[in-house]
């Protein structure tokens, strides 16, 4: 087996800066893994797309009475502009934002014990809500060494309409509902739009089966404030890793690498892919997709979605090298749902960090907590699973998605709220 760790922690000390999404970091990370790829052999192609983007230019949350106050607030992107001299109403604590909390709250500013998820912020609507707060962190975090949640609403949001919204830190949300506040201010002021993202492409063409296609993906973005080296330099270092791999060994199908932008945002670079390809959608016989890898206390683990068969196959797989993973039959978000979205089996090889041994979506996304040995690991089960695929006599996994899976990536989707 040619997989090489140290190889791969090489490769994700170069990608140690900030990838936010169509951000110059993204651009970097964007040009260094095709300038890998050029040294692999390979001519990558790089599609950009557009992706949402915005600008916080003011932001201030007060209490206006009963008793004057200031919090520290960062705005939610794309909720909007705020009145031009603030947004001020009656103040709620609407709990969890269901139905019994928010049969009160037309006209009101209320604060959210949980964000604003999907469902949340439709019923917010719906009860007639203005502003709203959502909470960060935790009562006891050291400011210095915590970060305030830069937030946005996303599509699924923005369709039901635009509510002014605002973050606080959980410490100054305590204090808040604690003071019983009858009137807040919120002061929003944004730049909304949209700016460049794109996804790195590159094929090993099949020696024997070349229009029988795998795809394997990896999202190279990252969220603000992190490094995301973890979540997920380190999937896009195995890719890497595996094309270099099949080009020493090539394979009988096509291997199709996509390192997607802007995933942290809603999968756009995958759901951009399936939107541009759509025509060579049926010659795709499989999706592998590397999210999450690299800790050195954690599990090795497979979810798939695809025939259950699927599972037991990989359990046989591990079981006879004697190596310890778990296998779930889940949907799991990244970007491998919008290729289960269209019907084309997909499989996911990650490795979860035991809890407190890896951090995702903040600042302790680093390399400190993960190892080549690590990334060679979960590096080499895909290149086994990968090689009996791709060499198979006859495909062994079906183009099918069973009524089940279906379901689950329709409920991810949101497409049972249609």
């Amino acid at each position: 087996m040619t997989i090489n760790g140290n190889r791969m922690y090489k490769n994700l000390k170069e990608l140690d800066f900030e990838r936010l999404s169509t951000t110059e970091g993204e651009k970097r990370g964007r040009e260094i893994i095709a300038a890998k790829v050029r040294e692999l052999g390979l001519e990558p192609k790089i599609e950009l797309f557009k992706a949402p983007k915005y600008e916080i230019k003011k932001c201030k949350f007060e209490v206006t009475a009963p008793k004057y106050a200031e919090y520290e607030a960062t705005g939610y992107g794309f909720s909007g502009n705020a009145a031009k001299d603030g947004l001020e109403a009656e103040f709620k604590y609407a709990e969890l934002g269901e139905d019994i909390d928010l049969f009160d709250a037309k006209g009101k500013i209320v604060l959210l014990s949980n964000g604003a998820g999907y469902e949340t912020y439709e019923r917010l609507v719906k009860a007639g809500v203005v502003g709203f707060i959502g909470t960060s962190g935790t009562y006891r975090d050291r400011r210095s060494e915590t970060d305030h949640d830069l937030r946005m609403l996303r599509e699924n949001h923005i369709k039901h309409g635009q509510i002014p919204g605002v973050c606080i830190r959980m410490e100054d949300a305590v204090k808040l509902v604690s003071s019983k506040p009858e009137k807040v201010k919120i002061t929003l002021e944004q730049d909304e739009g949209e700016g460049d993202s794109g996804n790195v492409i590159a094929e090993i063409k099949g020696t024997k089966y070349p229009d029988e296609v795998i795809t394997y993906t990896a999202h190279y973005d990252s969220v603000v404030f992190s490094h995301g080296m973890y979540d997920n330099a380190a999937g896009s270092v195995i890719l890497l890793e595996l094309a270099a791999h099949f080009i020493k060994n090539p394979p009988l199908r096509t291997l199709r690498f996509i390192w997607c932008g802007s995933e942290e945002r809603g999968l756009l670079g995958s759901k951009d892919y399936i939107k541009t390809h759509e025509s060579e959608l049926e010659k795709i016989r499989l999706s592998i997709n590397v999210d999450l890898a690299g800790p050195v206390i954690g599990r090795d683990t497979v979810t798939v979605l695809a025939e259950e068969k699927v599972c037991h196959a990989i359990e046989f797989m591990y079981k006879e090298m004697g190596r310890p993973m778990s296998v779930r039959w889940d949907t799991y978000s990244s970007d491998c749902i919008p290729f289960a979205d269209k019907g084309i089996p997909a499989i996911n090889f990650i490795r979860f960090g035991a809890p407190g041994a890896a951090d995702c979506h903040n600042h302790h996304d680093t390399l400190k907590p993960l190892s080549a040995d690590s990334l060679r690991g979960t590096a080499e089960f895909a290149a086994l699973f990968s090689e009996r695929v791709a060499n198979a006599a006859m495909f062994p996994i079906a183009r099918v998605m069973p009524d089940e899976m279906v379901k689950k990536v329709d409920k991810y989707l949101l497409k049972d709220k249609k």
